[in-house]
């Protein structure tokens, strides 16, 4: 089983992988983070700054099963790369402490296991701490959870003998097994019949928990090691093996992350089904997705920074493989290969330059940057071509993770680098649905498609669905229509930024049967998408979106006012302050523009007495379109890279035909039904 350890920062997520690894015998002392000193974080940029930044992992053993343990960054400028592990993993255990509570990258957390239905323990840590309040938490969770799902405190369980698995489901109390048995149809009528065994509940439990309707919650003080060995037991009584036909099947493994040492590129992988050997051939995906096979040359077995050759690696198990150029982190490599999508996006972009450019030209860094991207796609290096020469523009989650990147890069390349102002990174989508035509003909090609663009939920990205019937258009078009839909991120005609949360619905397509190519129908529908946000434009239908944090204060309630004052000026909302002990905890909605600059703000007047934290909670209309139009001054039509015009072809000759007249030149006219317009 891999267990990923994820938390808030500070928390007590690397002590509590310390103590983990120290109680069951797989190093002789726990280190600590502030000391540099922790067998987890194995970088020197870790030690160095003591934090987290990528994750570790480690193997152990407890009551005769092996486990994985991946210990992911807890702050938010990293939580790309805590995404990356938690999609590798089978079982989270997530830290919260029991003085600060449910903060809001602990709220992302719980999200994230949503989304990928990943099962949870919670570890509620710092108990030994002077204001803990365990209840108070465990309380705050239940508020997170939806109905018919309980997070149930555990920890009393066994407490006499840890040292039997059996004796975890003897122990339950009344108390816990009249919160538990309503989960469970089949074990709530047993219990109210009294024909409830500990066998019925170890079975139902571990259901459950595989279910995500029960989070089985133990406490403790990592630092001092206490509560460590009852989790362990815990963990062990709840765990279920990996379905024994897996191995049969072939290999296939997710990567979780890509690293390089002095031997090249190293490819982390969980194996989801089969085994893995070296010398095997594995099927990749390359940045263009294209399908190519890939000879492991070495498979490495990792414990903290060291590692030991492996002769294979079966399901459930986490290896390193040496000699594959292709895969980028959240792959799917072997049978079926797929590229990796991520919920967490970076909100600000920053261009990178060299400190002294004539000693580090920009194709050097530009590769330097290549490389990077390689351990982390969500850079999305861009270049862009301008009076002076080129630019190179970097997306990321926060200002700390411009830090990083300018020591990581001094410290491997030798390079000087510098970072200009952090820009917000603003996306756009449509208020009302709008026809998309493109059509590229010039002298023996031909492709023409017809869009209906329609507002999407928030969130979906871009969805792409067909109502032409394959009597008009084959298959393998269609298909070929939708790869190009799905294969680029378009950009909208207000300020040039992404387009998001968009249904592309097929209305209408044509081919020829002689002239027609692959290339053709790329064209076309790269300039219907284009074509229909140029007359959203026009028509007032395109809508700007903004990234917004989830913003958690707490302050003592003499600075409340200042602070709910400071949310509303900067134009965001505020659910109302929870006051207790002479302190107020606060949570807002703000925006990430107008809010960029408030923690070195909040830190100068709350002088240490306060603690606040941001999260990204995805996009929402921007509180000031106009101005971030103006000022960001860009014109569509100027952009002949994603031109929104269309080329007709006549007399033998191609010709190009502005946006606003390619409805009266197209050759389709499809009946669109009134109720999607």
């Amino acid at each position: 089983m891999v267990l990923g350890v994820a938390a808030h920062v500070d928390a007590g997520k690397t002590t509590f992988c310390e103590q983990l690894l120290l109680q069951t015998h797989t190093i002789r002392s726990a280190g600590r983070v502030d000391n540099g000193n922790s067998f987890m974080d194995v970088h020197p940029l870790e030690r160095r700054r003591g934090i987290t930044i990528f994750s570790g992992q480690a193997k152990f053993s407890w009551m005769g099963r092996e486990y994985w343990l991946l210990d992911t960054p807890g702050h938010v400028d990293f939580s790309a790369e805590m995404e990356r592990s938690l999609q590798a993993i089978d079982c989270a255990v997530i830290i919260i402490s029991c003085v600060e509570g449910v903060q809001g990258h602990t709220e992302t957390l719980f999200r994230l296991l949503e989304k990928y239905q990943i099962p949870a323990f919670l570890f509620l840590n710092k108990t030994d701490r002077t204001g803990a309040d365990p209840k108070r938490v465990l309380a705050e969770i239940n508020g997170l959870l939806g109905q018919g799902c309980a997070a149930a405190d555990f920890s009393g369980c066994a407490a006499e003998n840890y040292s039997q698995r059996d004796a975890f489901w003897d122990s339950l109390s009344s108390n816990l097994k009249e919160e538990i048995a309503p989960l469970s149809e089949r074990l709530f009528e047993s219990y109210l019949d009294q024909r409830d065994t500990p066998d019925l509940w170890k079975t139902e439990t571990q259901s459950l928990l595989c279910q995500r309707k029960l989070f089985p919650v133990f406490q403790g003080a990592a630092l001092t090691g206490q509560g460590i060995t009852g989790f362990l037991t815990g963990l062990s009584a709840f765990c279920w093996d990996e379905p024994s036909n897996l191995k049969k099947l072939p290999f296939a493994g997710r990567v979780y992350q890509v690293r390089r040492d002095s031997a090249g590129k190293v490819v982390s992988v969980k194996v989801q089904q089969g085994t893995l050997q070296p010398k095997s051939w594995i099927a990749c995906i390359g940045r263009d997705g294209q399908i190519l096979e890939e000879k492991a040359a070495e498979l490495r077995l990792y414990q903290g920074e060291k590692f030991s050759p492996a002769q294979s690696a079966g399901p459930g198990e986490l290896c390193s493989i040496c000699g594959l150029a292709a895969p980028m982190p959240g792959d799917i490599i072997g049978e079926n290969p797929q590229k990796g999508s991520f919920q967490m996006v970076p909100t600000l972009v920053s261009r990178v330059m060299a400190r002294e450019p004539e000693k580090l030209p920009v194709h050097e860094l530009l590769s330097i940057f290549r490389t990077l991207e390689e351990e982390d796609p969500t850079l999305q290096v861009q270049v862009s071509n301008v009076s002076g020469g080129q630019e190179i523009h970097v997306k990321i989650m926060g200002q700390i993770q411009l830090e990083i990147l300018a020591d990581c890069v001094r410290q491997r390349f030798g390079a000087d680098i510098v970072f200009g102002p952090c820009r917000v990174l603003y996306r756009e989508t449509l208020s009302a649905p709008v026809i998309g035509r493109g059509h590229f003909e010039p002298l023996r090609h031909y492709a023409e498609v017809q869009f209906l663009l329609l507002p999407g939920e928030p969130g979906s990205g871009i969805c792409f669905s067909s109502r032409v019937h394959t009597d008009e258009l084959s298959l393998n078009w269609q298909r070929l229509i939708e790869t190009h839909v799905m294969e680029k991120k378009h950009l909208g005609t207000m300020t040039g930024s992404e387009i998001t949360d968009i249904q592309i619905i097929l209305i209408a397509a044509r081919a020829h049967e002689k002239h027609t190519e692959g290339g053709d129908f790329r064209q076309s529908v790269y300039r219907a998408i284009r074509q229909g946000f140029a007359s959203a434009l026009q028509a007032g239908k395109v809508q700007l979106l903004e990234p917004v944090y989830r913003v958690s204060i707490q302050v003592p309630q003499d600075l409340a006012g200042r602070v709910l004052s400071d949310i509303q000026q900067r134009k965001g909302g505020f659910e109302p302050p929870e006051l207790e002990n002479g302190r107020a905890r606060i949570t807002a909605r703000v925006p990430a523009a107008s809010f960029l600059d408030y923690p070195l703000e909040f830190a100068g007047f709350s002088r240490g007495k306060g603690s606040l934290s941001m999260d990204f909670d995805g996009y929402a209309p921007c509180h000031n379109p106009s101005e971030v139009a103006a000022e960001m001054g860009y014109d569509f039509d100027r952009d002949v890279e994603n031109t929104a015009d269309s080329v007709f072809c006549a007399k033998g000759a191609g010709f190009p035909v502005k946006w606003y007249d390619v409805p009266s030149y197209a050759h389709l006219s499809p009946d669109t039904p009134k109720e999607l317009l």
